[in-house]
């Protein structure tokens, strides 16, 4: 189980990942030390995966994103599909989900026309991809990895 102070320095975390230890005890009334320590077990307990920056994707030429529902062949075909759609470079996510199709995959790609060299030169080579339905995101609302700490927010 996790703590009220460990709850507080992760939401810290969570907002600014490169935020000085200093002010991380200072926000949560601790001696920096202490805090560093916390820090360290909350990695090695496994709360932590790790630390990333956020690049702006219009910055380097992959405005484009759009997710794919890929349906697979044959039964447990989604383990091995999962695996090799992860190694591919412009695709962020692969979910495995309920109902028809048999994975969720989001890409981040230049344009149309990347997107459409990704899909006929990788993605439907690959043996176990049966059907795609592709969904071009227009316009995006909210993106984010953040995981909500809030206990009071009523989807426990």
């Amino acid at each position: 189980m996790i703590d009220e102070i460990s709850l507080k320095i992760l939401k810290i975390l969570q907002e600014k990942a490169r935020i000085p230890n200093v002010e991380v005890a200072r926000r949560v009334g601790m001696a920096p030390s202490a805090v560093l320590e916390r820090i360290r077990k909350l990695e090695k307990q496994g709360f932590i995966d790790g630390y990333e920056v956020r690049l702006n994707p219009g910055r380097f030429k992959r405005s484009l994103v759009a997710f794919l529902l890929l349906k697979t062949g044959a039964a447990g075909g989604h383990r091995e599909l999962g695996k090799r759609l992860a190694e591919i470079e412009a695709i962020q996510e692969v979910h495995y989900v309920a109902g028809a199709d048999g994975l969720l995959v989001k890409v981040r790609v230049a344009s149309t026309t990347g997107l459409s060299r990704l899909m006929d030169k990788v993605i439907g080579k690959l043996p176990q991809v049966k059907d795609v339905k592709t969904l071009i995101v227009m316009r995006t609302f909210k993106e984010t990895a953040r995981i909500p700490l809030e206990v009071s927010d009523g989807y426990e």
